[in-house]
């Protein structure tokens, strides 16, 4: 999971970039990375670890010439967090010279690895499959073009054969040295990318593509379209939008742990908002908990902070519980979930948290989460509450266990990291520490999601073990186990 944007306008696109980066920051904190691109074709490009406010200086801003130009936030899914070099976008300078940043994971890195070297004779620095993206696209844009011009037509060949090349998630944006803005998703629309448009004060059109509508919103665009799954939009260097249907079979089956957790809850995803999305699954959830657990075992609800808020305030109004914040959390630590390292979550939980014992004494409480990963947070936070007073703490996750890897860009790789793999509820709550444990539905989660939109499928792939592009095998599932721990 990571954070994009790319936007072609009419006036500098450094602080556009840099400010659309602070707002997708919930996406990403290993590193940041833009790029911006001059109408004589030359690239300005700043990467560095750390999150954005911390790794971008004025001086880096200063040198980040150009009207068009795209950014990055990363979250490790592939390669080492704190590698600077894996940082994004990637730069190669042929054909033309091609800048692009990625959100997703590709899951026959392998195999394109191999075909690079002995196909393609393309040499890869590291191994990110970022990397490896740009790097296809380059070769097919090289095979496609012939002469010195490009035009969109040619951009949506080398698109095609992308995706007959490339298997996984990938919503990427890609700057093409003097000739403009590429944007594209998988067949699938696994990873979000939205488009809009907003007209500049010269009566031009300014373009921008991103991975979350506040985006858009915050820079007073508005928002077009999602790009469809499969679809690449090309945005010229003087405005001009050019979009194709680039893959052969396409199928909408969003990823269901953007609306469940990562993305923000002020977004809207392939026409679904987020925070109504999260309202629901609170809805759902309540009814679950009212039917296995007793009533008198629950005074107070509770949130843990952020992202299960909306869910929390469901579950009580429904039940006709007080809701109460118990814990209260430090803005300046980061999402732990998204830290690299067991050890590195675990710390930073109490840092983030701290448990106000005036809510928690002497009473029953219910803790409501968003979801259980590995389980190393919410052992601690069921153990903060007992610590803060609490008689009893049951606890309730928006989503279902999670018991299988998530392959497509979020960084659940291995079966024996996630608490849920190869347990039982009951088994899990004794290993988290709580009187009683709920997990909403499989089918509850998707109903709540999709309700009252056009989709009919989710990649739940994490919940229910079943991957929507067809092509992860237990070989392959094993073999990326088998490099996580290696």
């Amino acid at each position: 999971m990571c954070g994009i944007v790319g936007i072609v306008g009419q006036s500098p696109a450094n602080q556009e970039i840099y400010d659309a980066l602070l707002l997708l920051q919930h996406r990403g904190q290993d590193s940041t990375g833009i790029a911006t691109a001059e109408n004589s074709g030359v690239f300005h490009i700043f990467k560095a670890n750390g999150q954005v406010r911390e790794a971008v200086r004025t001086r880096d801003m200063r040198s980040l010439l150009g009207n068009i130009g795209l950014g990055h936030v990363r979250y490790a899914t592939k390669g080492t967090a704190s590698s600077e070099e894996e940082a994004q976008p990637f730069y190669v300078n042929a054909p033309y010279g091609i800048v692009l940043v990625h959100n997703g994971n590709l899951t026959n890195t392998r195999e394109l690895t191999g075909e690079l070297f002995s196909k393609d004779r393309r040499h890869l620095n590291t191994s990110s499959d970022t990397e490896l993206l740009v790097n296809v696209l380059a070769n097919e844009l090289q095979t496609t073009v012939s002469g010195l011009d490009l035009d969109p037509e040619q951009v949506f060949q080398a698109v095609e054969r992308v995706h007959e090349r490339v298997e996984g998630s990938y919503a990427a944006i890609a700057l093409i040295a003097g000739h403009g803005l590429l944007a594209f998703r998988d067949p699938f629309g696994i990873r979000p990318l939205i488009l809009g448009t907003r007209r500049a004060e010269n009566g031009r059109d300014e373009w921008t593509v991103a991975s979350e509508s506040l985006v858009l919103e915050n820079g007073g665009f508005d928002v077009v379209r999602d790009v469809e799954p499969g679809e690449a939009v090309f945005i010229d260097s003087a405005g001009t939008l050019f979009t194709r249907q680039c893959a052969e079979q396409t199928q909408l089956a969003p990823c269901s742990f953007e609306y469940v957790y990562l993305a923000r809850p002020d977004s809207i995803m392939n026409g679904i908002s987020v925070y109504e999305a999260r309202l629901r699954m609170g809805e759902r959830l309540a009814d679950t908990i009212a039917k296995y657990t007793p009533r008198e075992a629950i005074d107070v609800v509770m949130p843990i902070p952020d992202s299960a808020r909306p869910a929390a305030m469901q579950v009580a109004r429904k039940l006709g519980i007080e809701y109460r914040e118990g814990f209260y959390k430090n803005r300046y630590v980061g999402r732990t979930f998204i830290m690299p390292g067991q050890a590195v979550r675990k710390k930073s939980v109490r840092q983030k948290l701290n448990a106000m014992s005036s809510e928690f004494t002497g009473k029953h409480v219910l803790l409501i989460d968003d979801s259980i990963v590995r389980g190393t947070t919410s052992k601690e936070i069921i153990q903060m509450a007992r610590d803060a007073g609490a008689t009893s703490v049951t606890f309730a996750s928006a989503a279902p266990p999670v018991r299988y890897p998530h392959v497509y860009g979020i960084n659940m790789p291995s079966r024996h990291e996630l608490v849920a793999h190869g347990r039982t509820i009951p088994e899990i709550a004794e290993e988290l520490g709580c009187d009683y444990l709920v997990y909403q539905e499989i089918d509850d989660l998707k109903a709540a999601i999709v309700e009252g939109s056009d989709i009919d499928d989710l990649d739940m792939s994490c919940f229910d073990g079943r991957y929507v592009t067809g092509t992860v095998s237990e070989e392959y599932l094993d073999w990326v186990e088998g490099t996580q721990q290696s």
